[in-house]
């Protein structure tokens, strides 16, 4: 081979290098390159011929420059390794080359040859395999998170489920509801026959059950006997037959016998509630003993200008109900003392500053599970059409009393017993609003408990005898 090559020419040389390698420059012992040359698939990439003349160490990123330094060092040498540089492109990411440096003869001072290899190929398989790595690792994360899902959701519902392989009749998987159902606590039951889930003398129905699903792939529904000994009950047994990966499987639904009709009944009897409370001509709105919402119907939220009772679940329905924050408070303090609240009059200020002068009843039932309170929110007359036909209302003795004065008492003191007529009925319409509650009247009036007191003695209200 040897004596073969020193027969090259230069031209034949230059020609051999530049089609085995994507890059070759011929630098001198400075840096400087002399000449450089590109392969044809990669001269578009950058323009080596625009280098001739420069420094090696110019054409690279900075942080390739001291690579550059140390094939310039021993080029051919024993400590001659190849390096990876980067070679910056305008607009456009780094050209990754490695290089390896030979010296084009045996004298210190010849040129050195530098032969650069493109790793951008090599950069994009490793960059796809990163990708294809990083999907995988999203897709067993989805796949886990279904799985803690699955098994969350199997582990906690009350229906009794149990999954068997269709092939050899074992149980893949039973819940807790199952296990409780069948009365077979304290077992091992994974990879187990499904026969040993039942009495000995039913063993042979659920056999045959088994095989009717397998042949007709229909569901199947038999009444069986649970392995409870003397307190054996009757089972209402049904069975599904899917596939998951290739292989059947066999779902198993039991239940009390009898119990699903009832269970049936009961979530009609529900709905049916729930729907003629959804079509009652009224607000109405199901709270927490905190007054946040738990539900609400069409009504409320058609008066509330809300677009779906998602919006008001989770809210406290202060945010609509009240002139403040106090009429709820009122409201639920009245519900934990006496259980029921009639005809409290408030307003009800929509979500577009619609505000309707209504009326609240509410009930309480703090002790059932979960606590919660009913208010039923109805709406009263409109204000012009209320005045039309309501009677004149009479002036009270405190305002004739007043009218009587003027002329004969100076404006300043009529300002005053003005200031104590209008406090005085203030007070006492709080006090009724809350049903005597002083605590709740203080916070509608935004007064201390105490300034209360001394006001409700200043003007002969209530008996402050047995007060603190």
């Amino acid at each position: 081979m040897k004596p073969s090559l020193a027969t090259l020419d230069g031209k034949s040389a230059v020609a051999l290098l530049t089609s085995s390698a994507d890059i070759t420059l011929l630098v001198d012992n400075s840096g400087r390159i002399l000449d450089a040359a590109s392969g044809k698939e990669f001269s578009a990439a950058l323009d080596v011929r625009a280098w001739v003349g420069k420094s090696w160490q110019d054409t690279v990123t900075s942080e390739s420059q001291d690579k550059i330094a140390g094939l310039l060092k021993s080029p051919g040498g024993k400590g001659s390794r190849p390096r990876q540089v980067n070679h910056p492109v305008r607009g456009g990411t780094d050209v990754p080359i490695v290089y390896r440096t030979e010296r084009a003869a045996a004298s210190p001072s010849a040129p050195i040859i530098a032969i650069g290899k493109d790793l951008g190929p090599v950069s994009l398989l490793h960059q796809r395999l990163a990708d294809a790595q990083q999907a995988l690792e999203v897709e067993y994360a989805r796949l886990r998170q279904a799985d803690t899902r699955y098994r969350l959701l199997f582990q906690a519902i009350s229906e009794a489920v149990v999954v068997v392989d269709a092939d050899d009749s074992s149980i893949l998987d039973i819940n807790p509801a199952a296990v409780r159902l069948l009365g077979i606590q304290g077992r091992r039951l994974a990879g187990q026959p499904l026969a040993e889930a039942f009495s000995p003398f039913v063993a042979r129905g659920v056999r045959q059950m088994l095989d009717t699903v397998r042949a007709t792939g229909k569901a199947e529904i038999l009444e069986l006997a649970s392995r409870s000994g003397s307190r054996s009950k009757r089972l209402t047994v049904s069975a599904t037959l899917f596939r998951q990966e290739s292989a059947s499987h066999i779902l198993l639904r039991l239940g009390a016998a009898g119990g699903e009709s009832s269970d049936m009944d009961a979530r009609a009897q529900q709905a049916g509630l729930q729907n003629l409370l959804e079509r009652f001509p009224e607000a109405f709105v199901v709270t927490d003993p905190e007054g946040r919402v738990l539900a609400a119907n069409d009504r409320f939220i058609d008066a509330a200008q809300l677009g779906t009772p998602e919006q008001a679940r989770g809210q406290m329905l202060s945010r609509w109900l009240g002139r403040s924050a106090v009429d709820l408070r009122v409201i639920l303090s009245n519900l934990q003392q006496h259980g029921s609240v009639r005809g409290f009059q408030t307003t009800l200020n929509g979500q577009l500053e619609n505000e309707l002068e209504v009326e609240v009843s509410a009930v309480a039932a703090f002790d059932r599970t979960p606590p919660s309170a009913g208010f039923v929110i109805r709406e009263l007359r409109p204000r012009s059409v209320a005045r039309r036909n309501e009677q004149p209302v009479p002036v009270s003795p405190s305002v004739e009393r007043l009218t009587a004065l003027i002329g004969r008492v100076p404006l300043k003191e009529l300002v005053r017993e003005s200031t104590d007529m209008i406090e005085r009925l203030c007070i006492e319409a709080a006090l009724e609003l809350t049903g005597d509650n002083r605590a709740s009247a203080a916070e509608m009036l935004g007064l201390s408990r105490q300034s209360l007191y001394l006001k409700l003695h200043r003007h002969g209200l209530g008996d402050l005898g047995s007060e603190a």
